[in-house]
């Protein structure tokens, strides 16, 4: 009798297992059927268009060629202006946005709420309309430039059409999805350990790079791929702020498939670029993870 009641509840585990797994595969089949349609899907069309040929009058016709991909080895100023673009603007969004995030968490006080909703306040205008905003900052004849050009006597100096238009245009546009992921990671920093780095005799540098950085390094990973992915892919900046002379990957496929109406060479790049920024994602984040462990293994 002893037995059979022991026994009982090893029976019933696997229902109960049943059971949880159904319940999972529930929980989890909405999510699973819009990422299948909204992303697995469409990225496996472009993967299957890129084999293709363009028809007689523009679009698709089916074929299995390699000539769209081997085209862009001949063609690769596009993804070397992005590659080039989106790196240096994560690495000035982070330069910009480390410190305004520290501040927000440990410094701004009674007035971080405001600080914030300012920070905020621009997403709700049209990002369109945000960009468009720096023609009037730059104007050659009563913006930045032409402000610049009357204090010198000149007329040569200008932004807009150059690369720095862009890269500023990049910073300001992407400067908060930098800033957030960094101000909920050091917000939770406790300001016990950086009195007690003082208090042992270490300098503000070391104190930020053992206490501060390690904090702040989900953050800064996060924030660094939300920037640096939309960079890579960026049109509209390049378009107006760079009057589209500074020729980067978004250009580059709208001129395959808007304008030229290849669509097979339009995804190619796609997928091109794609291939690039998982090898540039996977690399940086493979090279932090080295770091911090690095640095775990220095403090022990």
């Amino acid at each position: 009798m002893a037995q059979g009641t022991a026994l009982e509840p090893a029976g019933l585990a696997p229902g109960g297992r049943r059971r949880s797994a159904l319940l999972t595969a529930l929980l989890v089949l909405p999510a699973a059927v819009w990422y299948a349609l909204l992303l697995v899907a469409p990225l496996a069309i472009i993967v299957i268009f890129s084999f293709g040929v363009r028809a007689r009058n523009g679009g698709y016709a089916p074929a299995f060629v390699l000539d769209n991909y081997a085209e862009l080895l001949n063609r690769a100023e596009p993804f070397v202006n992005s590659l080039v673009m989106a790196t240096a603007g994560t690495i000035g969004c982070l330069a910009v946005g480390l410190p305004l995030a520290y501040y927000l968490a440990t410094r701004a006080g009674s007035r971080k709420n405001v600080l914030i909703l300012l920070l905020v306040i621009p997403f709700w205008t049209s990002f369109l309309i945000r960009t468009y905003s720096w023609l009037i900052i730059f104007n050659p004849d009563t913006g930045l430039a032409g402000l610049v050009n009357g204090l010198t006597g000149g007329s040569d100096f200008a932004i807009l059409g150059t690369p720095w238009a862009v890269l500023i245009g990049l910073v300001y546009g992407y400067l908060p999805l930098m800033v957030f992921p960094l101000y909920v990671t050091l917000e939770r920093l406790d300001r016990t350990l950086i009195e007690a780095s003082k208090d042992l005799g270490a300098g503000r540098w070391a104190t930020f790079r053992q206490i501060t950085l390690p904090i702040a390094l989900p953050g800064l990973v996060t924030g660094s791929i939300l920037v640096f992915i939309p960079m890579m892919g960026e049109y509209v900046i390049p378009a107006i702020l760079g009057y589209g002379r500074y020729y980067m990957m978004g250009n580059a496929l709208v001129s395959s498939f808007l304008e030229a109406r290849n669509w097979p060479a339009g995804a190619a790049r796609a997928v091109g670029l794609i291939a690039v920024m998982l090898v540039t994602v996977s690399f940086y984040l493979w090279f932090v993870n080295r770091g911090r462990r690095t640095r775990e293994a220095s403090v022990l």
